[in-house]
């Protein structure tokens, strides 16, 4: 399960986050996911799937199966920011919406 450790690891380094916070979006302990990082024990179906959300991707795609192809760095830079603001509470993504908002109509004017 090496190639499910790098997987794990290259997707936060994609995603800016560090692996103690994709263990946090996950609802994961740190110690669990630390042992996924370095291939000590590998999740099961459930926690995989959950992992996969949280890191915006599939299980697929983080076990290193099926057609796998190298995101855009459009795409990657979609799903960081997808990520970020899942990671939030309503009222901050309130403020995001709101700046992104603001930033649309400075462009457009």
């Amino acid at each position: 399960m090496e190639k499910f450790a790098d997987n794990l690891r290259k997707r936060a380094e994609e995603l800016g986050i560090s692996n103690a916070e994709a263990a946090r979006r996950a609802g994961l302990d740190e110690r669990r996911y630390g042992n996924y990082i370095t291939s000590r024990t590998e999740p099961d179906l459930a926690t995989l799937v959950r992992i996969a959300e949280a890191l915006k991707t599939t299980p697929d795609k983080l076990l290193g199966v099926g057609n796998q192809k190298t995101p855009r760095k459009g795409e990657m830079l979609s799903d960081r920011i997808a990520s970020a603001v899942d990671a939030l509470d309503n009222k901050d993504r309130e403020v995001v919406a709101t700046f992104a908002d603001a930033l649309l109509k400075l462009r457009a004017g």
